[in-house]
């Protein structure tokens, strides 16, 4: 298999497919596009489906040999949980490290680990630490827990993986075949970082020191939590956070996860000018490069939603709308094309060994 995520045929034959036992304590699960689980909390007798008894619960890996590797394993899994609509509280780390590593570096992994974990709020509430010949650079997993909030009309528990979603929720009234499709900040944050903090003398060759300190300091726009509390305040459909794949990838699973097609302008989408000239130093696409730091909304109202944004000092666009069908097409001026399944992640064409 390649490297990266593995593909959504994939996930479907060999993963989802083996998933059978069902729980009641289950109220959504594994799925397509659905980075974040919600449990009922049974305590004693059986209670109402309220917001304070569900947890949500999310997991990310990151295994690039990369030096900021502990801090994105913690930003992706909060992030999960926040464009689900919930709040973290806690995780719990896995590392798994070679034979060859030092106790230096398992101590700086912690480091970054705790030091983002108070950025957020939340504890380290346990784990696990292993070494192995297995693995020839550290695996770091982690997952988040925390309180389930109020569920948006697009993302209800009971709902399924292609299934068209109807709204309830009086503050919003629309059709999911035709809403505005909203990006906070811009593509590729998460890749421009590491590409700029793991190959600064490379970089350096082509470029001035200002654009690339710059590009590293891109880390601090990695969380989406301002966005996804300021959008769940706006009464927006749902939300997703783009990662693996970029961009495109990040589409792909949303219409996959609504039931709708897309009509996307390509020239909206937002991009820094240092993530196109890192992207072209190392011939890689922004569009399929690693975006933590970036949120989908659908929303009836983009406008309204990225003023919402604005005054909040957060960068955002409508980028498209969704439509009937299937279809998941990009415009580029006169260009048409389709959106593909989502790809490995761009970030895996660069050696960083």
């Amino acid at each position: 298999m390649k490297k990266g995520k593995i593909s959504e045929s994939i996930l479907k034959r060999s993963v989802l497919k083996y998933i059978r036992t069902q729980r009641e304590e289950i109220i959504k699960g594994a799925d397509i596009g659905s980075d974040c689980a919600f449990l009922k909390c049974v305590c004693g007798e059986e209670e109402p489906l309220l917001e304070n008894n569900v947890l949500a619960v999310s997991t990310q890996t990151v295994s690039l040999p990369v030096r900021n590797a502990g801090s994105l394993s913690v930003y992706a899994a909060v992030n999960n949980l926040a464009a689900a609509g919930a709040e973290a509280f806690a995780v719990t780390v896995a590392v798994t490290l070679p034979e060859e590593a030092l106790e230096i570096q398992l101590q700086e992994l912690m480091k970054q680990i705790e030091n983002t974990c108070k950025v957020f709020g939340i504890q380290i509430a346990g784990g696990h630490t292993e070494v192995t010949d297995s693995v020839r650079t550290p695996v770091i997993t982690v997952t988040a827990v925390g309180k389930a909030g109020r569920q948006l009309p697009g993302q209800s528990f009971s709902q399924k993986e292609g299934s068209k979603r109807n709204p309830e929720d009086n503050r919003v009234s629309c059709n999911p075949e035709n809403m505005d499709i909203v990006m906070t900040k811009w593509i590729g944050l998460e890749g421009t970082v590491i590409l700029a903090k793991e190959k600064e003398k490379e970089l350096l060759s082509r470029y001035p020191l200002p654009l690339i300190t710059a590009a590293q300091g891109f880390e601090k726009y990695l969380p989406i939590l301002p966005e996804a509390a300021t959008a769940r305040k706006s009464g927006v459909y749902m939300m997703h956070d783009v990662r693996n794949g970029g961009v495109f990838g990040a589409l792909w699973e949303l219409s996959r996860s609504m039931g709708v097609g897309l009509s996307i302008d390509l020239k909206k989408i937002p991009v820094k000018q240092e993530t196109i000239e890192i992207c072209e130093f190392f011939d890689l696409n922004p569009y399929e490069l690693l975006s933590g730091g970036c949120l989908l909304i659908v929303t009836a109202a983009g406008k309204e939603l990225v003023k919402n944004l604005e005054r909040e000092g957060i960068s955002s666009a409508v980028i498209g709308r969704t439509a009937a069908g299937n279809d998941k097409v990009i415009l580029n001026d006169d260009e048409t094309r389709f959106l593909e399944p989502a790809k490995p992640d761009e970030i895996f064409k660069v050696s960083f060994n």
